[in-house]
């Protein structure tokens, strides 16, 4: 099945997935600006990963406004947070990101990334040590509470590759 990773990396974790998957099954790889220019018709399965931001995909939207043209396709999108898989609130966050007719269309995965402060924007940076702030004057903080303040205190990486394995899978299987 002729297939394309199509990404966008702030700090590295996303084009870090990217690239296994890429490498894994065996797919053309592009940077979304380079496929924003590119006719993707010719492609039978289209994968998309961005990076999870408070519960938001960045760059969904391109993703999001051409699935109407690939119907057919096999589309499958996969997001790269700071949360670890086992946190609560990622199922819902990643469903929140499309209407139940788009969530249809789709195969959606999580992928556990990390925190790289080297690499962020400025006003990334500014917004996490805002949140930490906010977290750390807290009264009665919960142990949630002090194991996210743990978390985001400094620059961390939790990817594996094990975490590709589901969209590897989904990948295989014919489309329904």
């Amino acid at each position: 099945m002729k297939t394309v990773v199509i990404f966008n990396s702030q700090t590295g974790f996303t084009r870090r997935y990217a690239e296994w998957i890429s490498q894994a099954a065996k797919t053309d790889l592009m940077e979304l600006s380079v496929a924003k220019k590119k006719d993707l018709t010719g492609y039978e399965a289209i994968i998309f990963g961005g990076s999870a931001c408070a519960g938001s995909i960045s760059k969904l939207n391109w993703f999001k406004d051409n699935m109407d043209g690939w119907a057919g396709k096999k589309l499958i999108v996969f997001c790269v947070g700071a949360s670890p898989l086992e946190n609560p609130e990622v199922q819902t966050a990643l469903r929140q990101n499309f209407t139940e007719e788009q969530f249809k269309k789709v195969s959606v995965f999580y992928c556990p990334g990390g925190l790289n402060y080297e690499k962020m924007s400025v006003s990334s940076k500014l917004m996490m040590k805002l949140f930490l702030k906010t977290l750390q004057s807290k009264k009665n903080k919960t142990d949630a509470d002090q194991e996210m303040i743990r978390m985001i205190s400094t620059s961390y990486d939790i990817s594996d590759r094990k975490y590709i394995e589901p969209i590897l899978k989904s990948l295989e299987q014919p489309q329904s």
